[in-house]
């Protein structure tokens, strides 16, 4: 199942949080992206005595994709690199990501760049599978 709102493309995993994480990770590596950060949400919580389900977000890419299109439209790195978000949910695990040829098309991006990114993103619908 796939959920767009407000620009937010939720997919439903048919793996648990831990899988499902481990999926989206090896989909960025198998598309020769890389993970530049990794923020485990539920972790800091506990660090601040705080508690929430499992959430973590990474920040990824690959400088060839979006060197092109931060020096077309300086305001898009204001979105790059892309995030994608897993969080658990009580039936199991949720992808999300921002859709975002909207958002680069809003950052001055020329339409025909602004998609260059789609399968940066795309490759988590099979990691949902």
């Amino acid at each position: 199942m796939t959920a767009v709102n407000d620009g937010i493309t939720e997919l439903a995993s048919v793996f648990d949080f831990e899988e499902t994480l481990s999926r989206v990770i090896a989909a960025i590596g198998s598309a020769g992206l890389t993970i530049f950060a990794r923020i485990d949400h539920a972790e800091n919580a506990r660090v601040a005595g705080l508690t929430m389900p499992p959430t973590t977000l990474l920040i990824y890419g690959n400088a060839r994709g979006g060197t092109p299109i931060m020096l077309a439209a300086p305001r898009a790195a204001l979105d790059l690199p892309l995030r994608v978000l897993v969080r658990q949910v009580d039936t199991g695990a949720v992808i999300a990501f921002h859709a975002m040829a909207p958002a680069l098309r809003t950052a001055g991006v020329p339409d025909d760049m602004a998609h260059k990114l789609d399968p940066a993103q795309r490759i988590f619908v099979e990691a949902a599978q």
